[in-house]
């Protein structure tokens, strides 16, 4: 009985540990970002990056951020996955974290591997990062509220489960449509040569404030407590669609600048 006892709560607690562990864009939406990026990336670029990831693909090592976070030398680079400021303030103007963050990641990323200097395994880690990282911008709850953790504090259900704002628009939405990585990014919107350039225009400060404009969309989408299904699918999943390709188009445009 003592046994069966333990074992339960050792149930109970992985659950309880699970329900606020969240992955960003989460496995399938880091890929579908990579594969779009690698459709936009010059010859040059991919030869570069090729031989840097020894032959692994922008998808593959998509999610190499989140798979080091369960070693503690890696823990330092927790704060790197989102920004958080106020929305009535421009990215400054509140004192950036002293930890690091999204906007401070990616412009350490980018410096370490324009650096003529940096070792291979220095590029190699940083590419790995920033491919990463890219794809955590476009996600609108990266540039969230602190005070709620990027609506991680905010529960609400899914369908028939319990959940939380940040993890539906993480994996929820993504894992619900039921398409392979590979599948999403081969069924993107078509667009025209203007279009993409519109979408690669600006830096990365415009694609944060663009993300938190999203952000303040998705905080009102939902109350606390609330069920989320079919018309909240059909009402946000074209806004994930469209941002994992902007945040795809966009990392090939970081990726060229740097590579190619």
């Amino acid at each position: 009985m003592k046994t069966r006892y333990i074992v339960l709560l050792l149930l109970l607690t992985i659950s309880i540990k699970g329900f606020s562990i969240t992955e960003d864009w989460g496995k399938t939406g880091h890929r579908v970002t990579g594969e779009i990026a690698d459709n936009y990336l010059t010859k040059k670029a991919k030869r570069n990056i090729a031989e840097l990831l020894k032959g692994q693909g922008l998808a593959f090592v998509s999610i190499y951020a989140d798979e080091i976070k369960s070693d503690d030398r890696y823990r330092a680079y927790s704060p790197w996955h989102y920004v958080n400021f106020s929305f009535d303030k421009k990215y400054g103007e509140d004192t950036p974290s002293e930890r690091g963050d999204l906007v401070q990641a990616i412009q350490k990323c980018i410096e370490v591997l324009k650096n003529e200097t940096s070792s291979k395994d220095d590029k190699e880690f940083h590419l790995k990062m920033l491919v990463h990282f890219i794809g955590d911008l476009h996600q609108p709850l990266h540039v969230g509220r602190g005070e709620d953790k990027g609506g991680n504090d905010i529960q609400v259900r899914w369908f028939n489960d319990g959940s939380n704002l940040h993890r539906v628009w993480d994996t929820g939405m993504i894992d619900y449509y039921k398409m392979s990585y590979t599948e999403l990014a081969s069924n993107t919107d078509e667009l025209s040569l203007a279009e993409v350039e519109a979408i690669e225009k600006g830096d990365v400060l415009d694609w944060v404030y663009e993300s938190q404009s999203l952000a303040k969309k998705v905080y009102a989408s939902a109350n606390v407590g609330e069920k989320l299904s079919y018309k909240y699918m059909y009402n946000h999943f074209p806004t994930v669609r469209s941002q994992l390709q902007k945040g795809g188009i966009r990392l090939a445009k970081v990726l060229n600048d740097i590579f190619g």
